[in-house]
């Protein structure tokens, strides 16, 4: 009978992609990890630096055992490992998951001195009045008039989006990214539903909705996006 491999080996352009078996004990894997990269005539035969990427399939990996598998491949003289991924998360972090990919609604007016800061999408149905505060882990979609200030993706979150009836902010941060108010501003007659998002050179834009169908085409889960 043939038996299992525990780390199978497959060589990229990119470098090298280590796919570890998720169903025999984790001290067999190691063991067969180090013998395997041990032996690999790429691995010895390469002179620059090969870049891994390691798959753990349906394996739960706790950080100390990540960190043990990095380290036994980084022991290999010209090895550095680019990824390792596992199809398996704690429930804490699956219920995190779920939070910031939740859309939380609120109606209300946000008003002066007021911050209202959520987990998720925020989805307001009233006005941020001057000196109110949203702030949102994820996107945040206002009908109603913003007027004081939005920060969309507050934890890091650079592909959050801020969306708004009327856009008058005060100021719009996205991430690490602030864009005060503008000197000038429409007359609300002709302005149209519009929306913020970092461009590709690290500014916050302003343009029409329409746009997030291309800027941000993973924005929903619906087919076409917006």
């Amino acid at each position: 009978m043939k038996k299992t491999q525990n780390v199978t080996i497959k060589g990229t352009k990119d470098g090298l992609t280590l796919h570890l078996n998720d169903t025999c004990s984790y001290e067999e894997l190691k063991k067969e990890l180090d013998r395997k990269l041990s032996n690999s005539s790429r691995v010895q035969e390469e002179q620059q630096l090969l870049s891994v990427k390691v798959k753990a399939g349906n394996r739960y990996l706790t950080q100390e055992q990540q960190e043990e598998l990095k380290d036994l491949i980084r022991q290999k003289r010209n090895l550095i490992v680019e990824d390792l991924e596992t199809n398996v998360i704690t429930k804490e972090e699956a219920e995190r998951e779920r939070q910031e990919t939740e859309i939380v609604p609120v109606a209300k007016v946000i008003r002066s001195g007021q911050i209202l800061e959520i987990v998720g999408d925020l989805l307001l149905i009233g006005d941020v009045n001057p000196g109110g505060t949203v702030k949102a882990t994820g996107n945040i979609f206002i009908m109603g008039t913003l007027k004081g200030i939005a920060h969309a993706g507050f934890e890091g979150n650079d592909e959050a989006v801020i969306a708004a009836s009327v856009m008058k902010p005060s100021q719009l941060r996205i991430s690490d990214c602030i864009n005060r108010a503008p000197d000038q501003v429409p007359d609300e007659e002709n302005r149209v539903m519009e929306c913020a998002y970092i461009s590709d050179n690290q500014q916050i834009v302003v343009d029409r909705l329409q746009v997030l169908m291309r800027k941000r085409p993973n924005l929903t889960r619906f087919e076409g996006g917006l």
